[in-house]
């Protein structure tokens, strides 16, 4: 019997052991990005946290004092050992991904853990392996592709009303906004700068748009040209570490994929340009998408036509994070599918990964 043949019966016994009882719940990284969870999860009452994990003691302090979570460790391996917990929530930064959600994995729990999936396509293909071995589901951190703008559009992509996909635009552009927390411009420990930290939410969802075609080749550069020099230009956050960092400023990138359609990606922490953008759009044979205003483009009976939808669930940053965990809580309850398995991160992460190599490279590269 195969390993995911294995999984998918040990996963089935778990389930029905499984449903009418909390999943325990525990995070590896206790900082910025945990909170946000922390609160999405006060809306979810199947599940309860039971532990956190880190390496600074002052957020095992806060998840104690603010969070009343009673359990907390500073090695993971300690925490997987005395807790045991159904979940582990990986948020720590993008170099400890990949060892920490394998751990989780081999300790007998499901995984979700925050965007980018790891620091390269080999590591996430890694931590796909772990959870498929131990019969465990993975999860990818893509709050986007459960926004009303994209699921309207795939509604409507799904429905057959765009055709063929031919290009797709994606920018997640910052005029000026390099931050000053985390590790975000230490290359070594992220993987990157705005391509792997803000490029990837607006990557993913459109790739999820799109129907998840195979990227097969990919072309880009990357410039650095204020962030690693103290500027006299006010920083959306200011102070940043300029002296370590060794990230890209801008980094723009070029996706082909199998199905003959192309994706353009613009994403930057520094930038000239008029202000901060956070959209894709979409054209298709028979219509197109822009993400931001959630407008479709057709022709209807001889006219051009833009239909503007008249209502859509709320956009609330936390009303994403309640959605996208909510959806992992019932896949581990329910086995109901999951919108952002690790495939799907495996897919962006080798997107990012190919424009990272071309920029180096200075020419296209093949996807795999």
């Amino acid at each position: 019997m195969t390993n995911s043949a294995v999984g998918t019966q040990s996963f089935a016994t778990e389930k029905a052991a499984k449903v009418g009882r909390k999943l325990r719940w525990a995070f590896v990284g206790c900082g910025g990005i945990s909170t946000t969870h922390l609160k999405a999860i006060a809306k979810i009452p199947e599940i309860e946290v039971v532990a956190g994990c880190d390496i600074k003691p002052e957020r095992l302090k806060l998840m104690q004092d603010e969070y009343g979570i009673k359990a907390v460790y500073e090695k993971w391996d300690d925490m997987l050992a005395e807790i045991k917990p159904d979940v582990v929530d990986v948020c720590t930064p993008n170099g400890v991904h990949m060892p920490a959600s394998v751990a989780a994995s081999e300790a007998g729990c499901h995984v979700i853990v925050e965007k980018p999936m790891a620091m390269n396509p080999a590591e996430c293909q890694q931590m796909i392996d772990a959870a498929k071995k131990a019969g465990k589901l993975i999860c990818i951190g893509f709050q986007f592709r459960y926004h009303p703008n994209t699921e309207m559009f795939r509604r409507a992509f799904d429905a057959g009303e765009i055709g063929d996909i031919l290009y797709v635009k994606c920018q997640a552009l910052r005029r000026r906004g390099v931050p000053n927390w985390g590790v975000f411009g230490q290359k070594e420990l992220q993987g990157g700068g705005p391509m792997i930290d803000i490029g990837v939410h607006i990557m993913e969802s459109a790739h999820y748009c799109m129907g998840e075609p195979r990227p097969v080749a990919a072309t880009g550069n990357c410039w650095t040209y204020l962030g690693d020099r103290p500027s006299e230009v006010l920083n959306a956050w200011p102070n940043w570490d300029w002296k370590t960092y060794t990230v890209e400023d801008l980094a723009i990138g070029h996706i082909r994929f199998d199905n003959g359609a192309i994706m353009q990606v613009e994403s930057s922490f520094c930038a000239h340009i008029e202000k901060d953008i956070f959209n894709f759009q979409i054209m298709g044979t028979k219509g197109g998408f822009n993400w931001e205003t959630a407008t479709i483009f057709t022709d209807r009976a001889g006219t051009m036509i833009n239909s503007k939808a008249a209502f859509l669930p709320s956009t609330e940053f936390g009303a994403l994070f309640v959605a996208k965990l909510k959806n992992f809580a019932d896949a581990c309850l329910l086995g109901t599918p999951m919108r952002a398995p690790g495939e799907a991160g495996l897919t962006v992460q080798k997107m990012i990964d190919g424009i990272y190599r071309s920029a180096e490279a200075g020419k296209e590269v093949v996807i795999a």
